[in-house]
């Protein structure tokens, strides 16, 4: 039986080496003469200008099918905010081509397209009619504006005097009921309450499932994971990379972590210690299989964390635990001798413990290991290394395993009968 090729979808967004420049302007005086005459309010000073080229988006070539999901990750300036209004027609490219189809509902800045004197009430009419919509469309979706936005107190009063949470919630809510194909945000779910924003978010998913492509841009990770299917790093104006959205975090948090943009503590720093003293950790070393220290491992490695203490008296039934958390704070792991059923009734003077990991199960990442010495019975913490000890995993091989840990286990196939 001959199968029919699947239809080929036509891409929501089509970039095709997209380059954007802008003219930076810097008045230059050439004596303290020409700056002290520059200074006066005369038409006819002749000033001299020093003129520069910022590029903010170079070579981007994308497409975007319908109903996924784009997020748009990297550093302050690298140009996520230049492309969104490139996407959305505010700004025009210098060179390359830019494809949209279906109708466009952008949420860029707070109050864009919101004229301050003039209501909620008349803003969501003149807002819908810069989208294309028709006064019957408008009153269609009026009352369902009004209820999403929770500004029904507020809504005959002249915008220019909501604060940005009431902007962000009337602006969202505009752009969420006119019905668009393509919904583009512009971390705007910064702002205000958090339940608001929850409100928001799962709205969201609700276009996702009727099919609207949504493109995103954030810095919080979590709405990030929450959302996206797919991302773009954006880094000085270059696309760095693109891909699945968990795989694409986990690089860039490495890439953050190894720039010490992100609050991991410096091997050289100090770290946070508690505790009575009464037995100290003495060090903490991460071994390979061959008894090697070191702090770089790959999925799959056997990891040995060992813990060397000594007791300055003796101590009745300590307990001796770690924490294992991946760079962005989630932690992936506690265990501790308790848990694991290995009495330890009684330590003095030196010893060392020994956790071992015979197939290493953590994903590529970067990771910290707190380790500490407890009684729970009596509720005392002897020492307590709060996150001092950093290693990283990277991958095995070209594999590409998205989420926290590879878990042991099969798959199988068994075809039914015709």
């Amino acid at each position: 039986m001959n199968q029919q090729p699947l239809p080929e979808l036509q891409p929501v967004i089509k970039l095709e080496n997209l380059n954007k420049q802008f003219e930076l302007i810097t008045e230059t005086p050439q004596s303290i003469l020409e700056l002290l005459i520059s200074r006066l309010p005369h038409k006819q000073i002749q000033k001299r200008y020093n003129k520069q080229h910022l590029t903010a988006v170079s070579n981007i070539n994308l497409e975007v099918l319908p109903g996924q999901c784009l997020g748009i990750i990297g550093q302050n300036g690298s140009g996520k905010s230049t492309l969104l209004k490139l996407i959305a027609r505010i700004l025009r490219p210098n060179t390359g081509r830019i494809m949209v189809r279906g109708r466009v509902s952008a949420l860029l800045e707070l109050g864009t397209g919101f004229h301050p004197d003039l209501t909620g009430r008349e803003n969501i009419y003149l807002n819908a009619a810069i989208l294309g919509l028709s006064k019957e469309d408008v009153e269609t979706h009026f009352d369902a504006v009004i209820a999403f936005s929770e500004l029904e107190a507020f809504i005959d009063t002249p915008v220019k005097y909501y604060s940005s949470g009431m902007y962000m919630r009337l602006g969202f809510s505009i752009a969420v009921h006119v019905n668009p194909q393509l919904l583009i945000i512009d971390e705007i779910l910064a702002v205000g309450d958090q339940a608001f924003q929850e409100k928001c978010i799962n709205h969201i998913f609700g276009m996702k499932r009727k099919g609207v492509t949504i493109v995103l841009v954030s810095h919080n990770l979590d709405v990030i994971r929450k959302l996206c299917t797919h991302l773009l790093w954006m880094d000085k104006g270059e696309m760095r990379a693109y891909g699945a959205t968990e795989t694409l975090i986990q690089q860039y948090l490495s890439f953050l972590f190894e720039r010490g943009h992100y609050a991991h503590r410096q091997t050289d720093a100090p770290f946070q210690r508690l505790g009575t003293g009464d037995v100290e950790i003495t060090a903490v070393r991460l071994l390979d299989k061959e008894g090697n220290e070191r702090e770089d491992f790959v999925t799959g490695d056997l990891m040995t964390i060992e813990i060397h203490y000594m007791a300055h008296k003796p101590v009745l039934n300590p307990e001796f635990g770690l924490a294992i958390h991946r760079q962005d704070g989630v932690q992936v792991s506690g265990p501790n001798t308790q848990f694991a059923g290995l009495p330890i009734e009684r330590i003095e003077g030196a010893g060392v413990v020994r956790y071992r990991i015979p197939d290493l199960p953590l994903l590529p990442a970067q990771y910290v290991i707190s380790t500490a010495i407890h009684n729970t019975q009596y509720a005392l913490t002897y020492d307590h290394h709060v996150k001092a000890y950093p290693f990283q995993i990277g991958s095995a091989g070209n594999r590409e395993i998205f989420g926290l840990v590879q878990i042991p286990a099969t798959w199988e196939w068994e075809p039914q009968q015709p």
